[in-house]
């Protein structure tokens, strides 16, 4: 069997045991679905209508807020799924089930691919949800094309392989999965720190450059553009950077980590 066969056999395979996993044991997903949700519940209902005669300067209205945040409660939702790829790559690694597979003869880089493509797959599912939540309360995006819609996929597809390699370089340097979910953090609040809930040029002063200089804000004004047919100017490309260099990143990290000698 050529190295490439054998490298797609292996993977296949460790990608149905994260599967697996995600399917026996689910509440860890649905307890990271569950922030999105809520703070698309509480901003839309609490908030809504202040938030909208803010943004748009006219008379309230809750539908013009719900066009506004559901993009980056989208890319949200990423964040906060890859946490649990986070989780459990630290397991496999601390509960010697790495340590077994060292010793088998498979590919070696099937298991994180095994892990990546399985938290690919559950971020665009846990997307699906969210969006529908976000539909059922009056989300619509009336103005997309075909090509818009396909566009949107694509980039929530490739930033959710990029925060995926990241979240898996994590998980491999946590020593447990409390510290994995601990480091994995940043990957939820990012987003509280964009432009997902506000414009950042509403923003005081000294913090709009933590804002814009951050890979959600463009991935989240791109989705934006994309979803409500506004302007996006060089965020589509800010979007590929960020999201080719973090995958870049996240891979060369990952894959120095797992094959470090075991101490």
């Amino acid at each position: 069997m050529s190295s490439l066969s054998l490298a797609v056999r292996d993977s296949s395979t460790m990608l149905r045991r994260n599967l697996l996993h995600a399917r026996r044991y689910p509440s860890l997903t649905l307890n990271l679905l569950l922030t999105p949700i809520m703070l698309l519940l509480l901003f839309v209902y609490i908030f809504g209508d202040v938030m909208s005669a803010g943004i748009g300067g006219t008379s309230a209205d809750r539908s013009v807020y719900i066009a506004y945040i559901v993009p980056g409660l989208l890319l949200m939702t990423i964040g906060s799924t890859t946490i649990g790829t986070a989780v459990s790559v630290s397991n496999d690694m601390t509960e010697g089930i790495i340590a077994r597979f060292r010793t088998m003869a498979i590919h070696r880089g099937s298991v994180l691919i095994g892990h990546v493509i399985g938290s690919v797959l559950q971020c665009i599912a846990s997307v699906v949800l969210v969006g529908a939540v976000a539909v059922a309360i009056g989300f619509r995006s009336t103005d997309a094309t075909a090509l818009e819609w396909l566009a949107a996929f694509g980039l929530l597809v490739l930033f959710a392989m990029a925060l995926t390699w990241i979240a898996v370089g994590m998980g491999l340097i946590s020593p447990n999965a409390e510290a994995a979910s601990n480091n994995a953090m940043p990957l939820i609040l990012l987003p509280l720190l964009s432009s997902a809930f506000i414009p950042t040029d509403t923003m005081p002063g000294w913090f709009q450059p933590i804002a814009e200089y951050q890979p959600f804000t463009p991935a989240i004004e791109t989705l934006r553009g994309l979803l409500l047919g506004s302007e996006i100017g060089n965020n589509g490309w800010l979007t590929i950077a960020w999201s080719l260099g973090l995958t870049v990143l996240g891979y060369y990290w990952s894959k120095a980590k797992f094959n470090d000698d075991p101490k």
